[in-house]
């Protein structure tokens, strides 16, 4: 039992991480229509410049430093290149920010090398944020830090399993929680985010009311971009920092946003979940896809079709799974789960 509930806090936490990448994209094509392929390398590298940034100023400093930085950059990016393809339809802009990925990948290898970079967490988040005892008698507790080791001493009989979870995904589940605070109050209670709202479907009316709606428009797609930015910096901790990171996540964050629905940031958290989920629990199941739809009711067997996919065992199979619920959606619905812009 313990190690389910711990793979279902990996599982959330690996979500909400998407959820921070996600909800940048998210926000810019509901305000710009603008699929941003470079989006994972904008995650990248605020990896890679919250450990420079580390390296000099501490890690709490650089946490919020990258993300600033990696911000200014899209900024910047869409100031000078995106703008000039306004108009031009969406293929110049996806060729473009296509263009970009690899532009930044080559650009990070040369200067960090294509070796993973020593990005550790800070002393505050080393160590065990709680430990959860399974017991035979006393059934499951939680304990805060790391269980006294008289506590866990039963563990080689099997009597008490002791497992702990890191403070480092806490650490990442309450910086997501906060963001999507933060996104929906500035969205809803200021005026940027009422001139943001009414920019996705009313954007001459804004501009005739004397906003700078290419102002707003940098604005948006420097915020997302660091988001990514955020997310780079937290994952960077966590994960491996490496220029293999971006083309890790790229794929996921796109079946993240797609199966949410294109535009709405409920849709992205919503999607963000279940594929942070769909990629952590089928790793503690032991079993595989023949024995899950046996277990549903649908009988399987050597002349069931794609058998030899229905033998891999859940863990096997859980790379595939995301892409499988995108297929899915989009049968089902095409606009995703929460299709349409958010209002």
């Amino acid at each position: 039992m313990d190690q389910i509930v711990i793979t279902l806090l990996n599982g959330l936490s690996a979500g909400l991480l998407l959820f921070m990448l996600s909800a940048g994209l998210t926000l810019i094509f509901s305000m710009m229509g603008v699929l941003n392929f470079a989006h994972a390398s904008f995650y990248m590298l605020g990896a890679y410049l919250g450990w420079q940034l580390g390296g000099l100023t501490g890690f709490w400093p650089a946490l919020l430093l990258a993300p600033l930085l990696t911000g200014l950059l899209g900024a910047l990016f869409e100031q000078q290149v995106l703008r000039r393809l306004q108009g031009r339809g969406h293929l110049p802009e996806l060729l473009v920010t296509f263009g970009l990925s690899y532009l930044v990948l080559e650009v990070v290898q040369l200067v960090w090398g294509r070796a993973a970079v020593p990005f550790e967490p800070p002393a505050e988040l080393q160590g065990t944020a709680f430990t959860l005892v399974h017991s035979v008698h006393d059934g499951l507790s939680l304990v805060r830090g790391v269980a006294p080791a008289a506590l866990c001493a039963g563990d080689a009989d099997g009597l008490v399993r002791c497992s702990r979870f890191p403070l480092t995904r806490t650490f990442i589940m309450a910086v997501a929680l906060l963001m999507l605070a933060a996104l929906w109050l500035l969205l809803r209670l200021t005026r940027i985010g009422l001139v943001i709202q009414a920019a996705l479907t009313h954007a001459p009316m804004v501009e005739a009311l004397g906003h700078d709606l290419q102002r707003v428009r940098r604005l948006v797609f420097g915020c997302g971009c660091a988001l990514a930015g955020l997310a780079g910096v937290i994952g960077g901790i966590t994960f491996v920092t490496e220029p293999a990171m971006a083309s890790t996540v790229g794929s996921i964050v796109f079946v993240v946003v797609v199966t949410g629905g294109l535009g709405s940031l409920g849709g992205a958290l919503a999607g963000s979940l279940l594929v942070g989920l769909l990629q952590t629990l089928p790793l503690a199941v032991d079993g595989s896809l023949a024995t899950l739809l046996q277990r549903l009711g649908v009988e399987t067997g050597p002349q069931t079709p794609l058998w030899p996919l229905l033998r891999l065992s859940l863990a096997q199979a859980a790379p595939v799974l995301p892409y499988l619920l995108l297929v899915a959606v989009l049968a089902w619905r095409p606009r995703g789960l929460f299709g349409g812009p958010e209002r």
